[in-house]
């Protein structure tokens, strides 16, 4: 039976996204927390893929509700012409930036900062904690709950697996960093290098003390805030250095109209 023409055909309501969003986010919860809420929230995760999937497929499933009561009036166009106004003209609004560095630039201040900041931890486990290891191992904790309650014997000797697993880490955070100062700096007010070398880092582990004290007690109590905060700002120094240096390219905005 055909639905009627007086109405509109619109998808159908489903809850499956929040489904969806909700088990992501235990997904990664569980990194800092337990396995447990890791696995929960992946068959959740699962579970609201293949049902927002049959939503859509192999027939897309909508409901057919009456149209408003009131139409909008059409849109009648008009014959005047639209006086185009140059960059720099007064009252032309320009959309700032006019350039950003190219995002390469953030890719390549990403690695460079994160070396700076493993030099810095390299430095604190060496003087501190009389071992090159303490605080890699330390970092591989948030996906390796065992290392958090580990002993600081433990720490400071080699472990493979938390190696591995805290360069991956810090590789992939460093360079999404370094993308986000590429974004996010042109659109600050100047001084870019106080923003990126000294601003951002305190908010950013201000925002992590916070959180981790709260969802991981026992690590937040083995991190050594001020080293920490000294390896952030080498991390935004040496990045925000390397993006403010590189050639900026030109934003869609100063391309010729046709």
């Amino acid at each position: 039976m055909s639905p009627p023409e007086t109405t509109v055909e619109m998808p159908q309501p489903t809850a499956w996204p929040m489904v969806l969003a909700l088990g992501v986010t235990l997904v990664f919860g569980g990194l800092v927390t337990n396995l447990a809420v890791s696995v929960v929230g992946l068959v959740l995760a699962l579970l609201a893929a293949v049902g927002w999937w049959h939503q859509v497929l192999p027939v897309e499933q909508v409901e057919h509700v009456p149209p408003p009561a009131q139409r909008a009036a059409p849109i009648l166009p008009s014959p005047a012409g639209v006086e185009q106004r140059s960059h720099g003209q007064g009252g032309h609004r320009v959309r700032i930036p006019v350039e950003v560095p190219p995002l390469s630039s953030g890719i390549r201040g990403g690695l460079v900062g994160g070396v700076a900041m493993a030099l810095v931890a390299l430095l604190y486990g060496l003087l501190v904690q009389r071992s090159p290891w303490y605080p890699i191992n330390l970092l591989a904790a948030v996906a390796m709950p065992g290392m958090a309650t580990a002993g600081t014997a433990e720490l400071r000797a080699f472990n493979a697996s938390a190696v591995l697993i805290g360069t991956l880490a810090h590789g992939v955070i460093s360079i999404l960093t370094g993308l986000l100062y590429a974004v996010i700096l042109p659109m600050l007010p100047g001084r870019h290098m106080v923003w990126g070398g000294l601003i951002a880092p305190l908010l950013w582990t201000g925002f992590l003390w916070a959180v981790l004290g709260v969802i991981n007690p026992v690590l937040n109590a083995r991190v050594d805030w001020p080293w920490f905060i000294a390896s952030q700002i080498a991390f935004g120094l040496a990045t925000g250095y390397v993006v403010s240096r590189a050639r900026p390219v030109a934003t869609p905005q100063t391309a010729p109209r046709r």
